[in-house]
């Protein structure tokens, strides 16, 4: 009797494995229609050995999280508790969640361009806010009708495995099916392994495009991004940009006439610690969050170009005035100095177009505290040093300080830098551009890190954290305010977000 119970109880749990498999490959299909959500949302590859890879890839690595699945959950419920009518329900259950999880990752994925995780928690989550806040009903129609599908989906196919193991079994496509699935998760690794060894960038650029795969890294996120040549990916991406390019449409740049009152930016090679006492004495306030290059040629091109600091001979750039001057209306931009270094440097700056009682009027100055009697009579004003005095960081913090209600509220909470000077007060002034900046309008809450391309290096900076990697994929992460090494690994959602910029730029 013993032995007849046993025989039973094995011949139980040997129908169990075997429906278990059959059921994981009806799985692996149905993963393999929602990880294709991943490769629709990602460039195509370039070349023959990339499409060899991305489709071994796509089928090895979707057959090994199934099976993976498979071995976690339902194999321990057969062996543990052998009751098949429960062993399948429970079996659809876990399907069912783990292909809501996978849809939500593919969907992050798209929106976002990574994947769900510790990482990227906070944005996961307000994304899913923005779904629930403006598409309350739809959001509730469309997860309740995915999961319905789902369960009746996997309740067929637990139910199809079981009664047909038998014809399953005799169709002889178990052994092709292992053979194609196995083959390609080994040959996608040897190819990874050759293409990593020969730095074939279109293979491993596609590294971390499904979920649980190759572990991030600064290489393969620079290979992704096409940023492995940065500096001349950059200036492909800058010469996109309408504001900053010379071949100009004048509908570009719309200005309309605002109620404002005009404005003051004080540019100072330094501001000491007596012109700090004396301008807190006029009613400006600190702003100690504000990042600023380390070099004056890069400091320039942020200011008054709105771009970056792309290659050495970017000096040049600066002998002609910026393209977006020409669509200024009358009385919109003021740009002097009272520096010869600045005079020399920007040849230009005694014929660019000028109006007193301009909205925004710029001027250089190393000594504004000896000539405050000229801007004392500005309501809002701005004091930014040019330059930081930090050796080793191209973008590190300096002292700023603001008479300007409207955006020191905003700046009581967010970090800004010399990119953000052009769109905020040209919005100020009225204008706006169709196409993006590489800044921000700080008079509006920014949504995406700040983005600074110095040369070789991408500096990325959101709240207290800031992200620099370089060329070589080494990386290094710091607190923003004290610049103190922090024990941090590479934000990917970070900088994926701060590169958002180059896009809507050059839309």
């Amino acid at each position: 009797m013993v032995i007849e119970q046993n025989l039973s109880l094995v011949k139980k749990v040997n129908r169990l494995l075997s429906w278990g498999h059959w059921f994981s490959f009806f799985n692996v299909l149905l993963a393999l229609a929602v990880t294709s959500v991943y490769w629709l949302s990602e460039p195509s590859p370039a070349t023959l050995l990339g499409w060899i890879y991305l489709i071994c890839y796509w089928l090895g690595h979707t057959a090994f999280l199934c099976f993976m699945f498979f071995i976690i959950t339902v194999f321990p419920l057969s062996l543990v508790f052998p009751y098949q009518k429960h062993v399948r329900g429970l079996a659809a259950l876990l399907a069912t969640i783990g292909m809501v999880v996978l849809i939500f990752d593919a969907y992050v994925y798209a929106n976002l361009g990574y994947h769900i995780g510790s990482t990227s928690y906070h944005q996961t989550i307000e994304l899913l806010q923005q779904q629930i806040v403006t598409n309350l009903r739809n959001f509730i129609l469309i997860v309740s009708c995915v999961a319905a599908i789902l369960i009746a989906v996997e309740l067929t196919i637990s139910n199809y495995c079981w009664k047909k193991i038998a014809r399953l079994k005799q169709s002889q496509i178990s052994r092709p099916l292992m053979v194609i699935f196995i083959g390609s998760f080994m040959l996608s690794h040897l190819i990874h392994i050759y293409a990593d060894a020969r730095l074939k960038w279109d293979v491993t650029k596609l590294d971390n495009v499904l979920p649980f795969s190759y572990p991030a890294t600064a290489k393969s996120f620079l290979a992704r991004y096409q940023l492995v040549d940065l500096a001349k990916r950059a200036q492909r991406q800058a010469d996109k940009l309408s504001i900053s390019s010379p071949e100009l449409s004048l509908r570009q740049l719309q200005c309309t006439a605002p109620q404002a009152e005009p404005i003051k930016i004080i540019i100072a090679n330094d501001v000491s610690h007596q012109t700090i006492e004396f301008m807190r004495q006029q009613g400006l306030r600190l702003h100690q969050q504000h990042f600023a290059p380390n070099n004056n040629t890069e400091a320039l091109l942020h200011l008054l170009y709105g771009q970056f600091l792309l290659a050495e001979d970017s000096q040049q750039q600066l002998n002609d005035s910026p393209a977006f001057i020409q669509q200024l209306p009358a009385g919109t931009l003021h740009i002097d100095s009272k520096s010869s270094y600045i005079s020399t440097q920007l040849p230009w700056i005694n014929s660019a177009m000028k109006a007193d009682n301009a909205l925004v009027n710029i001027v250089f100055d190393d000594t504004p505290q000896a000539n405050w009697q000229e801007y004392q009579h500005y309501k809002y004003i701005m004091l930014l040093p040019l330059t930081s005095k930090q050796p080793t960081f191209v973008l590190a913090p300096v002292t700023a300080m603001i008479r300007w209600p409207q955006l020191q509220e905003q700046l009581s909470h967010l970090s800004s830098q010399h990119l953000d000077l052009l769109p905020t007060s040209l919005s100020w002034a009225g204008c706006d551009s169709e196409t993006s900046w590489l800044g921000d309008n700080l008079l509006q809450t920014p949504t995406l890190p700040k983005l600074s391309i110095s040369n070789q290096d991408i500096v990325s900076i959101r709240k207290d954290k800031m992200v620099v990697l370089r060329q070589d994929g080494s990386y290094g992460v710091w607190s923003a305010g004290t610049l103190l090494p922090l024990n941090e690994k590479l934000d990917i959602p970070m900088l994926t977000d701060a590169l958002k910029r180059l896009e809507s730029a050059a839309e």
